[in-house]
Protein backbone atom coordinates (compact mmCIF):
# COMPACT_ATOMS: atom_id res chain seq x y z
CA UNK A 1 0.00 0.00 0.00
CA UNK A 2 1.28 3.07 -0.88
CA UNK A 3 1.25 5.84 1.78
CA UNK A 4 -0.15 9.48 0.41
CA UNK A 5 0.42 12.34 3.08
CA UNK A 6 -1.22 14.86 0.22
CA UNK A 7 -4.18 13.92 0.77
CA UNK A 8 -3.99 15.92 4.34
CA UNK A 9 -3.42 19.55 3.00
CA UNK A 10 -6.56 19.32 1.22
CA UNK A 11 -9.71 20.67 1.99
CA UNK A 12 -10.22 22.06 5.75
CA UNK A 13 -7.21 19.53 6.87
CA UNK A 14 -4.25 21.58 7.41
CA UNK A 15 -6.77 24.12 9.68
CA UNK A 16 -8.72 21.43 11.64
CA UNK A 17 -5.03 19.78 12.42
CA UNK A 18 -3.85 23.34 13.01
CA UNK A 19 -7.12 24.04 15.50
CA UNK A 20 -6.92 20.78 16.97
CA UNK A 21 -3.04 21.59 18.21
CA UNK A 22 -4.10 24.83 19.32
CA UNK A 23 -6.94 23.43 21.68
CA UNK A 24 -5.05 21.22 22.70
CA UNK A 25 -1.92 23.28 23.92
CA UNK A 26 -4.70 25.56 25.78
CA UNK A 27 -6.12 22.34 27.34
CA UNK A 28 -2.48 21.16 28.62
CA UNK A 29 -1.75 24.57 29.75
CA UNK A 30 -5.16 25.57 31.77
CA UNK A 31 -4.84 21.50 33.07
CA UNK A 32 -1.21 22.36 34.36
CA UNK A 33 -1.59 25.55 35.82
CA UNK A 34 -4.82 24.16 37.78
CA UNK A 35 -2.84 21.18 38.73
CA UNK A 36 -0.11 22.50 39.66
CA UNK A 37 -1.90 25.01 42.06
CA UNK A 38 -4.19 21.91 43.67
CA UNK A 39 -0.81 19.77 44.08
CA UNK A 40 1.15 22.71 45.82
CA UNK A 41 -2.53 23.30 48.39
CA UNK A 42 -2.68 19.46 48.45
CA UNK A 43 1.27 19.26 49.25
CA UNK A 44 1.45 22.53 51.99
CA UNK A 45 -1.74 20.95 53.63
CA UNK A 46 0.27 17.05 54.00
CA UNK A 47 3.05 18.54 55.77
CA UNK A 48 0.97 19.77 58.63
CA UNK A 49 0.19 17.98 61.79
CA UNK A 50 -3.70 18.10 60.95
CA UNK A 51 -4.91 14.59 61.10
CA UNK A 52 -8.44 15.83 59.08
CA UNK A 53 -6.75 17.45 56.61
CA UNK A 54 -4.43 15.07 56.13
CA UNK A 55 -6.91 12.47 55.42
CA UNK A 56 -8.63 14.32 53.70
CA UNK A 57 -5.76 15.01 51.04
CA UNK A 58 -5.01 11.27 51.29
CA UNK A 59 -8.73 10.64 50.32
CA UNK A 60 -8.49 12.99 47.38
CA UNK A 61 -4.88 11.09 46.00
CA UNK A 62 -6.54 7.93 46.03
CA UNK A 63 -9.55 8.63 44.71
CA UNK A 64 -7.98 10.66 41.74
CA UNK A 65 -5.52 7.88 41.51
CA UNK A 66 -7.56 4.98 41.20
CA UNK A 67 -10.82 5.71 39.21
CA UNK A 68 -9.85 6.31 35.29
CA UNK A 69 -9.00 9.38 33.80
CA UNK A 70 -11.69 9.22 31.05
CA UNK A 71 -14.51 8.21 33.69
CA UNK A 72 -13.62 11.57 35.99
CA UNK A 73 -14.09 13.30 32.53
CA UNK A 74 -17.59 11.71 32.32
CA UNK A 75 -18.67 12.57 35.54
CA UNK A 76 -17.99 16.28 35.37
CA UNK A 77 -19.35 16.43 32.16
CA UNK A 78 -22.39 14.96 31.92
CA UNK A 79 -22.81 14.36 36.53
CA UNK A 80 -22.02 18.07 37.39
CA UNK A 81 -23.75 20.11 35.46
CA UNK A 82 -27.44 18.13 36.97
CA UNK A 83 -26.25 19.58 40.28
CA UNK A 84 -25.70 23.09 38.99
CA UNK A 85 -28.73 25.96 39.24
CA UNK A 86 -29.99 26.74 35.88
CA UNK A 87 -28.23 29.74 35.24
CA UNK A 88 -24.64 28.56 36.01
CA UNK A 89 -25.59 25.89 33.49
CA UNK A 90 -26.28 28.36 31.22
CA UNK A 91 -23.29 29.81 32.29
CA UNK A 92 -21.63 26.84 31.25
CA UNK A 93 -22.78 26.23 28.25
CA UNK A 94 -22.46 29.76 26.75
CA UNK A 95 -18.26 29.41 27.67
CA UNK A 96 -17.42 26.06 25.56
CA UNK A 97 -19.01 24.02 28.62
CA UNK A 98 -16.81 20.92 27.10
CA UNK A 99 -13.40 22.42 27.10
CA UNK A 100 -14.10 23.77 30.76
CA UNK A 101 -15.55 20.41 32.20
CA UNK A 102 -12.37 18.74 30.27
CA UNK A 103 -9.54 21.37 32.21
CA UNK A 104 -11.34 20.67 35.67
CA UNK A 105 -11.59 16.60 35.31
CA UNK A 106 -8.13 16.79 34.11
CA UNK A 107 -6.26 19.25 36.36
CA UNK A 108 -7.94 18.59 39.65
CA UNK A 109 -6.96 14.77 38.63
CA UNK A 110 -3.46 15.58 37.59
CA UNK A 111 -3.06 17.78 40.88
CA UNK A 112 -3.26 14.47 43.07
CA UNK A 113 -0.44 13.46 41.14
CA UNK A 114 1.45 16.38 41.24
CA UNK A 115 0.98 16.38 44.78
CA UNK A 116 2.94 13.19 45.53
CA UNK A 117 5.54 14.02 43.33
CA UNK A 118 5.89 17.44 45.87
CA UNK A 119 5.66 15.25 48.67
CA UNK A 120 8.51 13.11 47.62
CA UNK A 121 10.81 16.52 47.30
CA UNK A 122 9.36 17.46 50.89
CA UNK A 123 9.86 14.23 52.63
CA UNK A 124 13.70 14.71 51.18
CA UNK A 125 14.24 17.95 52.71
CA UNK A 126 15.51 17.53 56.56
CA UNK A 127 12.82 18.76 59.03
CA UNK A 128 15.47 20.99 60.73
CA UNK A 129 14.51 23.41 58.09
CA UNK A 130 10.73 24.12 58.95
CA UNK A 131 12.11 24.11 62.40
CA UNK A 132 14.55 26.91 61.86
CA UNK A 133 11.89 28.95 59.85
CA UNK A 134 9.47 28.93 62.61
CA UNK A 135 12.29 29.96 65.23
CA UNK A 136 13.44 32.83 63.08
CA UNK A 137 9.65 33.29 63.43
CA UNK A 138 7.79 32.68 59.93
CA UNK A 139 4.55 30.89 60.21
CA UNK A 140 3.98 27.80 58.80
CA UNK A 141 2.49 29.06 55.59
CA UNK A 142 5.54 31.52 55.05
CA UNK A 143 8.10 28.83 55.80
CA UNK A 144 6.44 26.63 53.19
CA UNK A 145 6.29 29.14 50.85
CA UNK A 146 9.63 30.76 51.07
CA UNK A 147 12.05 27.53 52.71
CA UNK A 148 10.25 24.30 51.87
CA UNK A 149 8.24 24.30 48.32
CA UNK A 150 11.09 25.51 46.26
CA UNK A 151 13.61 23.20 47.45
CA UNK A 152 10.59 20.77 47.09
CA UNK A 153 10.20 21.71 43.59
CA UNK A 154 13.60 21.93 43.00
CA UNK A 155 13.94 17.89 44.43
CA UNK A 156 10.70 17.04 42.79
CA UNK A 157 11.32 18.58 39.31
CA UNK A 158 12.07 15.04 37.28
CA UNK A 159 8.67 13.69 38.52
CA UNK A 160 6.86 16.96 37.87
CA UNK A 161 8.03 16.53 34.40
CA UNK A 162 7.02 12.92 33.75
CA UNK A 163 3.59 14.08 35.05
CA UNK A 164 3.77 17.21 32.89
CA UNK A 165 4.00 14.53 29.79
CA UNK A 166 1.56 11.95 31.25
CA UNK A 167 -0.78 15.48 31.71
CA UNK A 168 -0.08 16.23 28.38
CA UNK A 169 -1.33 13.02 26.88
CA UNK A 170 -4.68 12.64 29.08
CA UNK A 171 -5.62 15.67 27.39
CA UNK A 172 -6.44 13.53 24.05
CA UNK A 173 -9.21 12.26 26.29
CA UNK A 174 -11.25 15.41 25.91
CA UNK A 175 -12.52 14.37 22.56
CA UNK A 176 -14.89 11.75 23.94
CA UNK A 177 -17.24 15.01 25.57
CA UNK A 178 -16.41 16.62 22.07
CA UNK A 179 -13.22 19.01 22.70
CA UNK A 180 -12.24 19.65 19.72
CA UNK A 181 -8.63 18.71 20.64
CA UNK A 182 -5.48 16.64 18.25
CA UNK A 183 -7.31 13.46 18.50
CA UNK A 184 -10.72 14.88 17.65
CA UNK A 185 -9.58 16.55 14.22
CA UNK A 186 -7.92 13.23 13.61
CA UNK A 187 -10.61 11.21 14.01
CA UNK A 188 -12.63 13.84 11.76
CA UNK A 189 -10.25 14.20 9.15
CA UNK A 190 -10.16 10.05 9.35
CA UNK A 191 -13.39 9.63 8.52
CA UNK A 192 -13.79 12.27 5.99
CA UNK A 193 -11.21 11.23 3.91
CA UNK A 194 -10.65 7.55 4.47
CA UNK A 195 -6.85 7.83 4.87
CA UNK A 196 -6.25 5.98 7.97
CA UNK A 197 -2.24 5.47 8.72
CA UNK A 198 -1.68 8.70 6.83
CA UNK A 199 -3.54 10.84 9.23
CA UNK A 200 -3.01 8.89 12.61
CA UNK A 201 1.18 9.33 11.73
CA UNK A 202 0.72 12.77 11.21
CA UNK A 203 -0.67 12.99 14.52
CA UNK A 204 1.37 10.27 16.38
CA UNK A 205 4.30 12.63 15.43
CA UNK A 206 2.71 15.87 16.79
CA UNK A 207 2.13 14.17 19.98
CA UNK A 208 5.92 12.59 20.15
CA UNK A 209 7.52 15.54 19.32
CA UNK A 210 5.60 17.70 21.81
CA UNK A 211 6.00 14.78 24.85
CA UNK A 212 9.72 15.50 23.99
CA UNK A 213 9.51 19.15 24.01
CA UNK A 214 8.62 19.34 27.07
CA UNK A 215 10.65 16.28 28.45
CA UNK A 216 13.70 18.14 27.26
CA UNK A 217 12.54 21.56 28.78
CA UNK A 218 12.22 19.42 31.85
CA UNK A 219 16.30 18.36 31.50
CA UNK A 220 17.03 22.11 30.96
CA UNK A 221 15.63 23.13 34.41
CA UNK A 222 16.78 20.56 36.13
CA UNK A 223 20.40 20.89 34.47
CA UNK A 224 20.07 24.56 35.36
CA UNK A 225 19.33 24.19 39.14
CA UNK A 226 21.40 21.82 39.33
CA UNK A 227 24.57 23.75 38.03
CA UNK A 228 23.34 26.29 40.94
CA UNK A 229 23.27 24.56 43.92
CA UNK A 230 27.09 23.79 43.21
Amino acid sequence: MKLDFSVLLREDYPRMIIEGVITMLKLTAYSWLLAMAVGIVLAVIRMSNNRVATGFVAGYVEYHQNVPMLVQIFLWYFGVPTLLPDSVQLWFNMHRSDFLFATIAVGLAMGAYMSEGLRGGIRSIPRSQMEAARALGLSYLKASRLVILPQALRLALPTLVSYSVLLFKNTSLAMVIGVAELTYATREIESQSFHTVEIYLVSTMIYLGISLLIMAAGAALENRYRIKTR
